[in-house]
């Protein structure tokens, strides 16, 4: 009786997502990253709410504006471990080859602790030259320099709990992630006005208060993540000294999966480095509308991010285990559903843009340039539902290459090119960069598109 039941508790632990109803999986993996994701942009949004809440609210919304540029950068290190743990830890679960997917949790949580580390440091020391640079001035650069030092401060814990979500998505445990992500994001929001406006006798830090809240926010998570892992209430358990012991050569297979859709990352990345200067010359009304502008977008992008996530290791487990026309019909599916999903958010963007802007500023100029941004920028939301979706679908199976050319590609070629001889050369005002970004993001994912029917990501071996 005793075996017997230990049997049951295996088949119940080891969650199989390769059977049954295509687009039913694709929910049950991508809806829960897709809910936790959702959670970190409502925390971004009110972040930036209570930021607009602070005396000098332009100065305020600028400042963290200028610094996501920043932190958007240096996460783009983080991609340096994330593909290809997506790809290794998936795929080795759906081999079945549980030892080894502990081995691969383990060596990413060292890895991303170690990047995290040395790159906060680095820009610990640096920001307040890289806002200056970005165009960031008197008050801004101020209270951007305070608020990134913290964030700074907490990098390696941030890259170390994005892992734990990464995992626990890996091994089918996506319910398990959802539910950590909402929490954190929810102490996140509560403790954001107790430490900015110095609530419950707490001291009024302001600005700093809203970093603060994010780097105790995440250090806590990191520490029930791991009790859940190292506690057996994943799918997959890590031990102190596991069957298969973690080194270096498999942790540079991590990092050469990686390395691609790092350079994707750090291009696009570095790409908004130059652009939201040219968005600054215009004036800091400006700046804090793109700022707000881009929150909402995000919001858009992170529903599908998070879907995508899932979607990603939902993909490594179908050519773990061997099914590849399932694999195919899986990203079909999800091509379609990504289109639908941002379709959806394009309409409720372009005609609810002037309420959306109302909830973070009554200067009436400053509303006008963010409803003109939401408003251009919904026109090339579906298509770009589609790029993200196929991004993710190559991630899941460790081919990164495609999707960095395509990034460098539209980053700089679409993107910074065209923005620099619009605005600098020919004179046109802000709105001739929102038109380049839809515009570049509409023709990027046609040709992304076409690239993934030739199917060569179901033959890509980890």
């Amino acid at each position: 009786m005793a075996d017997h039941s230990s049997i049951e508790i295996v088949k119940k632990k080891h969650i199989d997502y390769t059977e049954g109803s295509i687009i039913g999986s694709i929910l049950k993996m991508g809806l829960p990253s897709m809910f936790g994701f959702l959670s970190q942009n409502i925390y971004s949004l009110v972040d930036t709410y209570w930021v607009s809440r602070l005396p000098g609210k332009e100065i305020g919304v600028a400042a963290i504006t200028f610094f996501g540029t920043i932190l958007w950068l240096f996460f783009s290190f983080n991609q340096l471990v994330g593909p290809g743990s997506v790809a290794i830890i998936s795929r080795r679960y759906g081999e079945k080859a549980y030892a080894e997917t502990e081995k691969a949790i383990k060596e990413t949580l060292l890895l991303k602790l170690f990047f995290g580390l040395f790159f906060g440091v680095v820009g610990y020391f640096t920001v307040q030259y890289m806002l200056y640079m970005m165009g960031a001035r008197g008050e801004a650069l101020v209270a951007g320099t305070a608020y990134g030092r913290i964030m700074f401060l907490g990098m390696g814990i941030m890259y170390a709990t994005f892992s734990c979500y990464t995992a626990m998505r890996s091994v089918a445990n996506p319910q398990m992630a959802m539910i950590l992500m909402i929490a954190s994001n929810a102490l996140n929001i509560i403790l954001d006005p107790l430490l900015m406006f110095g609530y419950w006798g707490l001291p009024a830090l302001g600005i700093e208060g809203a970093a603060l809240a994010s780097v105790l926010a995440y250090s806590i998570t990191f520490v029930v993540g791991l009790f859940l892992m190292y506690g057996g209430y994943t799918n997959v358990k890590l031990t102190l000294k596991g069957k298969v012991p973690v080194s270096v050569r498999s942790m540079w297979k991590l990092l050469k999966i990686g390395i691609p859709a790092w350079l994707g990352s750090m291009s696009f990345s570095s790409a908004r480095l130059v652009i939201t200067p040219l968005v600054a010359v215009f004036g800091t009304d400006v700046v804090a509308a793109y700022g707000i502008g881009n929150q909402v977008t995000h919001f858009g992008v992170m529903i599908l991010v998070g879907i995508g996530l899932g979607l990603s290791a939902l993909i490594g487990h179908n050519i773990g285990g061997g099914k590849l026309e399932r694999a195919r019909r899986t990203g079909d599916q999800a091509v379609l559903l990504g289109v639908g999903i941002m379709f959806v958010f394009g309409v409720v963007s372009f005609f609810f843009a002037g309420p959306i802007m109302q909830m973070f500023f009554d200067n009436e100029l400053t509303i006008n340039y963010g409803i003109t941004m939401l408003r251009i920028m919904a026109l090339g939301l579906p298509f770009f539902g589609a790029y993200l979706m196929v991004e993710e679908i190559h991630m899941g199976v460790g081919l990164n290459t495609p999707a960095m050319v395509m990034d460098i590609i539209h980053a700089w070629a679409m993107q910074v090119g065209p923005i620099l001889i619009l605005t600098r050369l020919m004179g046109y005002d802000q709105n001739a960069i929102w038109w380049t970004m839809a515009l570049s993001g509409i023709v990027s994912s046609v040709a992304f598109w076409i690239y993934y029917r030739r199917g060569r990501w179901l033959t890509v071996k980890v």
